[in-house]
C-alpha cells in the first residue's frame, strides 16, 4: 500500500517557507501560548507517558464526553485520545476498510479517507455537494450511494471546508441510511463549536451503535500544536482495534499534549475560550461577508460553522494561478486555492488566526491582484 500526496498537502509543502506578510484562509482561531497553561501545569510531571490509560488521560475523556454532549450516552473507554483528529480518522478508515470495500466520501470534503481509500484499495464513491444548493449534502445522493454491503461513509460535520451543517434531522438521516445499509458512519467534528446561525449538531457516536465521532483541540481553540484530538465510539471492539494499531504507529500520546489538552477543556476554561473564538469569528465572517459583497465576480455561500468557506473567483480565473500570483511580490499573502478539495475555480477564504495574520491587509491585496487581473 502506498498512499500517495493530495493536493492541499502538496501545495502546502510547496509554499510553506514562502514568508507571506498576509493570510486569507486561516483555518483555526488564534492560538493560546504557553504561558497561558503555565500556572496550572505541574512542573513535577515527568515527562513519560501519563503512566495511567493507553486511550489517554481518563479525566481529559471525560471532558471530551463533556464538550461533545456525549457524557449521559458513553463512558471514557469509549474514547481513544490520538494524534489529532487526523489519527483518529487514520486509525478507523485503515481498521475497518480493506481492498475492494465501498467507501462513500463528500465532495468538497476533507480529503484523508479518499487517500487513504484509495491506498488501500477500496471502491470510492463520491456524493458530490452542490455549490447552488449552498453546498448542502444531497442526502438522496448519499441513500443512492450507500447500497447494501457498503462499508463506511466518511463525512465533516460542520463541513470542511464549506461550514455548511448537518441539522440534528439531517444527521439522523444520515444514520438511517448508513445502518440501512449495514455501513459504519465517520463524522469529523473538527469545527463544532463554531456554529454560526443555529445549533450544534449531536456527535453522531451517540445517535447510532456504528457511528464514529472525531475531533480535536486544534481549530476551534487554536491548539493544532498540542495534535491531541480523540475518537469516540460505543462499540469496544473498534475502540480497541484502534488502540491496537496506534501500538505500531505513534503507540502512546505525548503526555505534554494530553496535561494542556485536560487543562483547555476543563468546563471553567472551556466555555470563555469558546466564547472568545465565536466573538472574534463571528467578527471576522462579518468582515469577510462585506468585502465579498463589495469585491465585483467574486462570490461564496458564507459559511453557517467553522473558519473557512470557498468563494468562486470571477470567470476564467483558475484558483491555483491566482493563489500563486498572490504570493509572489508585491502582494505576499497566502491562501489556499479550491483545487486542494476538488474546486479549481474556487480560493479559499477563512477568518481564523487573530491579528497576527493580517487579515484586513491581506484582504487589501486580494482586491489589488483581482482588479489587475490578468495583467
Amino acid at each position: 500500500m502506498k498512499v500517495r500526496i493530495h493536493k492541499l498537502f502538496d501545495y502546502l509543502l510547496e509554499t510553506t517557507e514562502q514568508e507571506p506578510e498576509a493570510i486569507v484562509g486561516f483555518s483555526l482561531s488564534e492560538s493560546p501560548t504557553l504561558g497561558d497553561f503555565i500556572d496550572d501545569l505541574d512542573p513535577t510531571l515527568p515527562l513519560d507517558w501519563n503512566g495511567r490509560s493507553f486511550r489517554g488521560l481518563p479525566e481529559l475523556r471525560g471532558h471530551v464526553l463533556a464538550q461533545a454532549g456525549l457524557s449521559d450516552v458513553c463512558d471514557a473507554d469509549d474514547v481513544l485520545i490520538t494524534a489529532g483528529a487526523a489519527e483518529a480518522n487514520y486509525l478507523a478508515i485503515m481498521q475497518l476498510v480493506q481492498p475492494g470495500d465501498r467507501l462513500v466520501i463528500e465532495s468538497p470534503g476533507w480529503p484523508q479517507a479518499d487517500v487513504l481509500g484509495r491506498a488501500i484499495g477500496a471502491e470510492i464513491v463520491t456524493v458530490a455537494r452542490d455549490e447552488g444548493d449552498a453546498w448542502r449534502l444531497p442526502l438522496d445522493r448519499l441513500a443512492e450511494a450507500a447500497v447494501p454491503g457498503t462499508r463506511m461513509i466518511f463525512l465533516t460535520n460542520p463541513n470542511n471546508p464549506t461550514g455548511q451543517v448537518l441539522s440534528e434531522d439531517e444527521l439522523q438521516e444520515a444514520v438511517a441510511i448508513a445502518r440501512r445499509a449495514g455501513a459504519w458512519l465517520v463524522v469529523d467534528e473538527v469545527y463544532a463549536g463554531l456554529e454560526w446561525d443555529g445549533p450544534r449538531a449531536p456527535s453522531v457516536a451517540g445517535l447510532y451503535e456504528k457511528g464514529i465521532t472525531t475531533g480535536s483541540v486544534s481549530k476551534a481553540l487554536g491548539l493544532q500544536g498540542l495534535r491531541t484530538g480523540w475518537l469516540i465510539c460505543r462499540d469496544r471492539a473498534l475502540v480497541m482495534d484502534a488502540v491496537i494499531l496506534r501500538e505500531n504507529s505513534s503507540e502512546i500520546m505525548n503526555i505534554m499534549g494530553e496535561a494542556i489538552a485536560e487543562i483547555a477543556l476543563r468546563p471553567e476554561r472551556l466555555r470563555p475560550a469558546m466564547d472568545k473564538a465565536r466573538t472574534e469569528g463571528r467578527a471576522n465572517l462579518d468582515r469577510m461577508n462585506a468585502f465579498v459583497e463589495d469585491t465585483p465576480g467574486l462570490t461564496w455561500h458564507s459559511p453557517r460553522a467553522g473558519l473557512i468557506g470557498l468563494a468562486r473567483l470571477p470567470e476564467g480565473i483558475d484558483g491555483e494561478t491566482f493563489a500563486r500570483r498572490l504570493l509572489e511580490p508585491p502582494y505576499r499573502t497566502f491562501l489556499l486555492p479550491g483545487s486542494a478539495y476538488g474546486q479549481p475555480h474556487h480560493i479559499r477564504l477563512g477568518v481564523g488566526g487573530g491579528a497576527g495574520v493580517n487579515l484586513d491587509t491581506g484582504l487589501d491585496r486580494l482586491a489589488r491582484l483581482l482588479s489587475a487581473w490578468p495583467d
